[in-house]
């Protein structure tokens, strides 16, 4: 019998809209994946960020084998005790007075979910993003996008939708206006670059919101679930918005997304929004589970330390193809000089995985159970491979 060719495959019978990396994985084990010839790597980009918890935790693969065994299915007609803890959690958790969640299956179903709110809620239709975000792919959350080559093939995408410069309270107070239903950002800005937001630029678009009646959205779907050393990006600066978009490591790999709803979110009733899937009881169970491991491993706290650890570790390198490093937690930036895709693939060679953000960003997203030396090992890696250019 010849051998399964997995490359050969997917190559043949996959869509191609999705690029790949040359390597095949097989397995994954807390902070290392490990390729088919039996190659290990130190995961730093964590499938994209949902793998905060680390890959395959024992705690969310014992919760998904006993809800599989029990209940996999049950729409949101029907109560379920598991959906009602999660959502319990969630609201407990949550900054503000943050009262009532909504689940669906992704980052985008979140953002998407808010966007539909905040126009409910307002009646009005205008959208303020900011230059450089990225909100999700979907017709409404691309409409939020920034990056032209995602939005340019599907032209026209959804009107009232408008791009400010980030960190540029000007800018943004001339563009609420009582037209405005809500204005969605990121507290850092992931796939545009590791881009930090300001926290007198944050809290000064918050009160803009309340004093104009727009809705104040914050998209952690990155930076949500410990990755920036706390819980939520937003407590760094004490915001409370109207809406928190969470997703991806919410379980711990499994597919959810959620959107956390504040009092001032009004007109929310039966049928004006939907899903098949989202609360199902066993992304519900595993998401008990991942968050149950951030507490009690305290993972927010470990992603702040390291995260100061590592941007300084790069802060170090002396090369002329570094700009900046930026960071905050486990979301780290190098920003060159030149484009990083080429280092992606070397970092590969070195046993580190990583990626790319905005055009000239090498970004790390490991898993929050890394260890010290590990991190240090793939800071280094990122040394050689830089200096190896020179």
């Amino acid at each position: 019998m010849s051998e399964f060719n997995t490359v050969a495959i997917e190559d043949q019978y996959s869509s191609g809209v999705t690029a790949h990396h040359p390597i095949t994985i097989a397995r994954g084990s807390g902070p290392y994946l490990w390729d088919d010839q039996g190659n290990r790597y130190i995961d730093c980009v964590a499938g994209y960020g949902t793998a905060n918890v680390g890959h395959c935790h024992p705690k969310v693969t014992a919760a998904i084998q006993k809800q599989a065994a029990e209940l996999v299915v049950c729409p949101g007609c029907q109560y379920n005790e598991t959906r009602a803890r999660l959502l319990e959690k969630l609201v407990e958790l949550a900054p503000g007075d943050i009262d009532r969640v909504y689940l669906g299956n992704s980052g985008t179903e979140s953002v998407e979910a808010a966007l539909k709110f905040a126009r409910l809620s307002t009646g009005r239709q205008g959208i303020i993003a900011t230059k450089r975000a990225f909100h999700g792919r979907s017709m409404g959350s691309l409409s939020a996008t920034w990056e032209a080559k995602y939005r340019d093939p599907y032209l026209p995408l959804v009107p009232g939708f408008s791009h400010v410069t980030y960190n540029d309270i000007e800018a943004m107070d001339a563009a609420i206006t009582d037209e405005t239903a809500g204005v969605i950002l990121e507290i850092v800005q992931g796939e545009g670059g590791i881009y930090l937001g300001d926290g007198d630029y944050l809290r000064a678009v918050q009160q803009m919101c309340r004093d104009r009646g727009a809705m104040f959205i914050v998209d952690e779907v990155q930076t949500g679930c410990g990755r920036t050393g706390r819980f939520f990006a937003s407590e760094h600066y004490d915001l409370e918005p109207d809406m928190i978009c969470l997703a991806k490591s919410l379980a711990g790999g499994v597919p959810i997304g959620a959107t956390l709803v504040g009092p001032r979110v009004e007109n929310l009733s039966p049928s004006v929004h939907g899903t098949t899937f989202g609360g199902n009881p066993l992304a519900a169970a595993a998401a008990l589970a991942a968050i149950e491991v951030i507490e009690e491993e305290h993972l927010a706290e470990r992603a702040e330390k390291l995260g100061v650890m590592a941007v300084a570790r790069l802060q170090q390198i002396e090369s002329p193809l570094i700009r900046e490093v930026r960071g905050l937690g486990l979301m780290v930036g190098v920003d060159l000089r030149v484009r990083p895709g080429k280092f992606v693939n070397a970092l590969l060679d070195e046993g580190v995985m990583a990626l790319t953000a905005g055009h000239t960003v090498l970004r790390l997203l490991p898993t929050l159970v890394i260890g010290e030396d590990d991190l240090m090992t793939a800071c280094d890696a990122v040394e050689r491979v830089l200096m190896a250019e020179e």
